[in-house]
């Protein structure tokens, strides 16, 4: 790992154990303005070991051995030890980080099996913006946890299974399957849905006979079970249209529904109430985990069979985390799902970990996803108040990245099927990456004319990054893999862009330990931005002799693969030209 801070942070951790005996101490190795990094570690032992944290520095810095990596290492303040990198060792890092196929990002030395929950659509409804996030951010951290060398388990936990299918089977067959209204279920699924709800809510007797309906479904009748199917397998063809276009790596492989775990709900009650952990309240199953409590004060239940003796989400998704951890054998699982589920997830692992079924060793948590909002500040919804449709969403972005590309300047021009080709990439791109660089249980307001946005922090700024380096190389007659340097650093923009380089291995750490993609996307923000200030400082075709055109080359080619790679990691592609 070249990562400066990191390679520091051991070295400052030796220095304390020889010290003090303190070689579990947290270095606080952190950016400082006066200096590369500082070590704020002697403030933090000063009260533990009774002495001043100047003396503690001093102490700190006689036992330092980083003479190899450091130029310069000075106390300040109160006792912050600053520390500067010799550009030797930044350059030579930065050559080895630019040799290695994988950046120097070594796999995990402890891999682990996670599953990562993500999308969960219903069937036989069209996907709306507000599924956008969990979508694709799911995606990312998926994609980033997989290239740390993790095992990822991707599982589309697809709303297949429950009363609305004896609603939506019932009402087909009442309009017929070949009929024009029966068709609406290929072109248009949210019509037919809400026709079929709107029975439901107003006809008793059709209401009825869909929870029969219902009943025959659980039942695994026949020609019930046929019809369900053809209700799973539309919306699969559905979602292979919008899983390609928004380039999300979710696969039919990937689907397991609620149907999944329909046979294991009984033996989940059961055993539950076996053990004692579920009482009967009201008629109905409960489970009162400790510390839960309602508005009134009282224990907050979590019901795992109705009194009219059918099961709920809560059933289904405890049998789903008995089924990861016994069958999957998984280490973490992480469910990106909105925030308004947060009461549910925290009450759901309760319970499981209550009846054992979640041991400590397993790491459970809920990936927030926040709401996407208009304008007004409200759910973005339609000027009508309906739910915005993904598809129609993606279509009004690439339309927007179109007019916004043809007014950038080209170096060259773009035939229609070139042009097209990269403003879906710019419109898509824009719609992702606006959304990943929010922090995820962040809500934002979705704003067309700042994603598309060939400036700032948005995904077409970085794209146009990645196009601008490559088009250096075209100039030059130079492949960027070509491009081997060695890398040298005699300019403050060079050292700057280096350093920022050297982190990219410990962004993608983060990344995937907290399961926070807008952490990703705020080192490459950062890392385009050092690439602009070394671009307009320090040039590269003309640059003064060829040693130093040759390490700057080297540096374009490597801010280009990391760049690259890190956007591949976030869902994000780039075109070659913009």
């Amino acid at each position: 790992m070249p990562d400066p801070q990191k390679v520091l942070a051991a070295r400052v951790q030796a220095a304390l154990g020889q010290a003090f005996g303190e070689p579990d101490a947290d270095p606080a190795i952190r950016p400082s303005q006066f200096a590369d990094f500082q070590a704020n570690v002697a403030l933090a032992l000063a009260k533990k070991l009774g002495r001043k944290p100047r003396d503690i520095a001093a102490e700190l810095v006689a036992r330092l051995d980083v003479a190899d990596v450091c130029d310069k290492v000075e106390i300040s303040g109160p006792g912050f030890v600053n520390l500067t990198l010799r550009n030797e060792w930044i350059a030579g890092r930065a050559q080895l980080m630019h040799g290695d196929e994988r950046l120097s990002v070594e796999p995990t030395a402890s891999p682990q099996t996670t599953v990562v929950e993500y999308s969960s659509p219903n069937v036989a409804k069209e996907m709306h913006v507000g599924h956008l996030r969990t979508t694709i951010v799911g995606d990312a951290i998926a994609r980033v946890l997989e290239f740390l060398g993790h095992e990822v388990i991707r599982d589309n936990h697809l709303g297949d299974w429950g009363t609305q299918y004896g609603m939506l089977i019932e009402h087909l067959l009442d309009v017929g399957e070949d009929s024009d209204e029966g068709m609406l279920l290929e072109t248009d699924p949210n019509s037919f849905y809400q026709a079929a709800r709107g029975r439901y809510d107003t006809d008793e007797e059709f209401a009825g006979r869909a929870r029969r309906r219902l009943v025959s479904l659980q039942a695994g009748d026949a020609e019930t079970m046929r019809h369900w199917q053809r209700l799973v397998d539309l919306s699969k063809v559905y979602l292979h249209t919008v899983y390609g276009r928004l380039g999300v790596t979710l696969t039919d492989d990937d689907i397991r529904g609620e149907s999944f775990y329909n046979d294991m709900l009984g033996a989940t009650a059961d055993e539950l109430a076996a053990d004692g952990i579920a009482t009967i309240s009201d008629g109905a199953l409960c489970v009162f985990p400790p510390g839960f409590t309602g508005r009134d004060g009282g224990p907050l239940p979590v019901i795992i069979r109705k009194s009219d003796g059918g099961y709920n989400y809560s059933t289904s998704d405890l049998a789903t985390v008995r089924y990861r951890v016994d069958k999957l054998t998984v280490d973490r699982m992480i469910y990106v799902v909105g925030s308004q589920q947060s009461l549910h997830f925290q009450m759901l692992f309760a319970v499981a970990r209550m009846a054992g079924w979640l041991p400590d060793r397993v790491r459970a948590e809920h990936a927030k996803i926040g709401n996407v909002l208009g304008s007004d500040g409200k759910i973005f919804r339609t000027r009508s108040g309906k739910s915005i449709k993904l598809t129609e969403l993606l279509d009004e972005a690439v339309e927007r990245a179109g007019a916004a590309f043809d007014e950038v300047p080209h170096d060259e021009p773009f035939d229609e099927v070139a042009r097209r080709e990269v403003v879906e990439a710019v419109g898509i791109g824009a719609v992702k990456y606006a959304d990943l660089s929010v922090a995820r249980d962040s809500e934002y307001v979705f704003d067309f004319d700042r994603m598309i946005s060939f400036r700032g922090n948005t995904g077409p700024y970085l794209q146009y990054a990645t196009a601008r380096i490559r088009s250096i190389f075209r100039k030059g007659g130079v492949a960027p893999e070509d491009a081997l340097g060695p890398i040298a650093i005699d300019h403050d923009a060079e050292r700057a862009l280096a350093v920022h380089l050297l982190g990219f291995g410990s962004a993608l750490e983060t990344a995937g330990e907290t399961a926070e993609p807008h952490r990703l996307c705020a080192y490459l923000f950062d890392l385009a931005s050092a690439y602009t200030t070394f671009y307009e400082n320090c040039p590269v075709l003309k640059a003064p002799d060829d040693d130093t055109r040759a390490s700057r080359l080297a540096l374009c080619a490597l801010t280009l693969r990391t760049l690259s790679k890190g956007l591949e990691l976030l869902g994000v592609t780039t075109p070659e030209r913009m």
